[in-house]
């Protein structure tokens, strides 16, 4: 769902000057680096999903039936995002999840989606070995229990939070809150 709201997130960025930061979240976690197969009810939600996606106008593969490990797509991108390019890396790190059931969660994968959007693969590649940004979204993963975040998308302006893919209008309406709200700030991950 993270990737069917990125266009919408991209509108608001456009129209209101917002600075948009990805807090990482640890979705099922247990899953093995290899991924796992998803059983039928997966085929017939991304279905459903494909509508919303193409609604949006976003490519989306509804046949995916694995599910990858994304702590070290993660960890990519928490150091995409040091280098300044987080939006690329993030968009492309969907794209590979969501349309080309790439695996997320291994490095040579990883390393290859680092290259393909400008940013050295053997750098890459020493980062997600090294583990370099595990701290850093182990403490992404800290922030988002202590606001209760308990789901993807979700989203937080100021000292709201709201979660699930919402409408672009609901969106908007926290942010314009947010801003005709003194002292609640503009920032919203």
């Amino acid at each position: 769902w993270c990737y069917l709201v990125t266009g919408r997130v991209e509108k608001l960025k456009k129209k209101y000057g917002l600075e948009i930061k990805f807090t990482q979240f640890p979705l099922h976690p247990e899953t093995p680096e290899e991924g796992s197969v998803r059983g039928p009810e997966i085929i017939a939600r991304n279905q459903r999903m494909k509508v919303n996606m193409e609604r949006e106008g976003l490519p989306f593969n509804a046949e995916r039936n694995m599910s990858y490990n994304s702590r070290l797509a993660q960890e990519l991108a928490k150091w995409a995002e040091e280098k300044g390019k987080a939006e690329e890396v993030t968009d492309a790190l969907f794209r590979a999840y969501f349309v080309d059931v790439r695996n997320i969660g291994n490095a040579e994968v990883l390393a290859k989606i680092a290259a393909e959007n400008g940013l050295p693969a053997d750098e890459a590649m020493d980062v997600l070995l090294s583990r370099k940004f595990k701290d850093a979204v182990d403490e992404d993963w800290r922030r988002c229990a202590s606001f209760g975040v308990n789901a993807v998308p979700t989203f937080l302006a100021g000292k709201y939070l709201m979660v699930g893919a919402q409408p672009y209008e609901e969106l908007e309406r926290l942010v314009q809150h947010v801003i005709n709200s003194p002292g609640d700030g503009t920032t919203a991950d």
